[in-house]
C-alpha cells in the first residue's frame, strides 16, 4: 500500500502558530526523505475548496493550541471524509480540557496533583483576594497557575508566595478564560511519547528535560541550546516502567489514537503524577517527541509514513 498525496496541516491562527509551522515543515520535509508526495498546507478560507477538489488519501494535522487540538479541525476533516492522523474529536476535546483530563486519568489509577479550576469571571465576582486565600490555605504553596486549555507554557508560572498569586493569575488569564491551579510537586520532569501500531499503543523512551532556572517556559522549550534533554531519562528501571506505563494508561483512558505525549512529575520517592497530555506533540528540532523516536532507534519520517498508512482503508 502507497501513499499517493498528503497534506500536513500546519500554521492556524492560535499563539502557537509559529511553533507549528516549524512542526509542519519538519514533518514534511521528513515525509519527503520517504518519498511521499506531501504538502504542507495552512488552515485558511483556501482549505476546504482544496481538500474537496482534490482530496488527499490521508492529512497529517501538526496543530498546536486551539483549533488544533480542541477537536474542531478533527471535526471538519471528518465532516469531508478525510482521514488523518491523530485523536478524533470527542476524544481530543477531553484532553484539550486539563481539568477533564486530570479527572479521567484519576479515575484510571493515576496520581495528578490536586487543583482547582477558576474561570476568570469567577475570580472577578467573587473577589479575588478572598478567594486565593482560600486556594493558599486548601492547595498549600508553592503552587502552578496555567491556563486550563492551552499549550507551550504561556500563561503558566510556579507561584511560591502566597503575595504573588494574584500576578499569576492576571497573566495566566492573558491567555486562557480560565486558571488551572495545581499543587506544585518538585521532582523530575520528563514527557513520555506514545505511539500505536496495529492499535496498540506503546511508550518510547522518556525524555528528561532539565530547563534553566527550573523553568521550562515557552522559551525554554523553543530555543536551542535553552534547555538540556537527557534520553533516555535518569530513572531507575521500575521508575521508568511506572512512567511508560502512566502514559500508555492516560493514551487509553482518554481514549486517544495513533500519537500523544503525557507530561509527567517523577518525584523525590520515585513516586509518577501526571501533569497534561498533548493530542498533537510538537515536532520541531527541539521537540520532545522526535527526541524519543531518535532514542527509540525509529526515523521519524518512516513513523509519520507508518501512521498515515494505518489510516488507510
Amino acid at each position: 500500500m502507497e501513499l499517493g498525496h498528503v497534506v500536513v496541516l500546519a500554521g492556524g491562527l492560535s499563539y502557537e502558530r509559529e511553533i507549528s509551522l516549524r512542526s509542519g515543515r519538519r514533518v514534511t520535509e521528513a515525509l519527503r526523505g520517504r518519498g511521499v508526495p506531501v504538502e504542507m498546507r495552512d488552515v485558511d478560507a483556501t482549505l476546504l475548496d482544496s481538500l474537496l477538489a482534490d482530496p488527499p488519501d490521508a492529512v497529517f494535522p501538526v496543530l498546536h493550541g486551539a483549533a488544533g487540538e480542541d477537536g474542531s479541525i478533527r471535526d471538519v476533516l471528518e465532516l469531508l471524509d478525510v482521514r488523518y492522523v491523530g485523536a478524533r474529536p470527542d476524544a481530543c476535546r477531553v484532553a484539550w480540557d486539563k481539568p477533564t483530563a486530570k479527572s479521567v486519568v484519576r479515575r484510571a489509577g493515576l496520581n495528578t496533583p490536586d487543583s482547582v479550576a477558576l474561570p476568570k469571571e469567577v475570580f472577578h465576582d467573587l473577589g479575588a483576594a478572598s478567594l486565593l486565600d482560600r486556594i493558599v490555605h486548601r492547595l498549600g504553596l508553592p503552587l502552578f497557575v496555567k491556563p486550563t486549555r492551552g499549550g507551550a507554557a504561556l500563561g503558566a508560572s510556579v507561584v511560591r508566595e502566597a503575595s504573588g498569586l494574584s500576578a499569576a493569575m492576571v497573566g495566566c488569564f492573558a491567555y486562557g478564560d480560565a486558571a488551572l491551579v495545581e499543587r506544585y510537586v518538585g521532582g523530575t520532569e520528563i514527557a513520555v511519547s506514545v505511539i500505536e501500531k496495529d492499535g496498540v499503543p506503546a511508550a518510547l523512551p522518556p525524555v528528561e528535560i532539565v530547563a534553566p532556572g527550573g523553568r521550562y517556559d515557552y522559551t525554554a522549550r523553543y530555543d536551542a541550546g535553552e534547555t538540556e534533554f537527557i534520553t533516555p531519562a535518569r530513572l531507575a528501571p521500575e521508575v521508568t516502567e511506572r512512567a511508560t506505563a502512566a502514559a500508555v494508561t492516560a493514551h487509553r483512558a482518554l481514549g486517544l489514537r495513533d500519537i500523544s505525549r503525557t507530561d509527567l512529575i517523577v518525584d523525590e520517592h520515585g513516586d509518577v503524577h501526571f501533569l497534561e497530555v498533548d493530542v498533537a506533540p510538537g515536532m520541531t528540532e527541539t521537540s520532545l517527541l522526535p527526541r524519543a523516536v531518535s532514542a527509540a532507534g525509529l526515523d521519524l519520517g518512516s513513523l509519520c509514513q507508518d501512521l498515515l498508512l494505518a489510516r488507510l482503508p
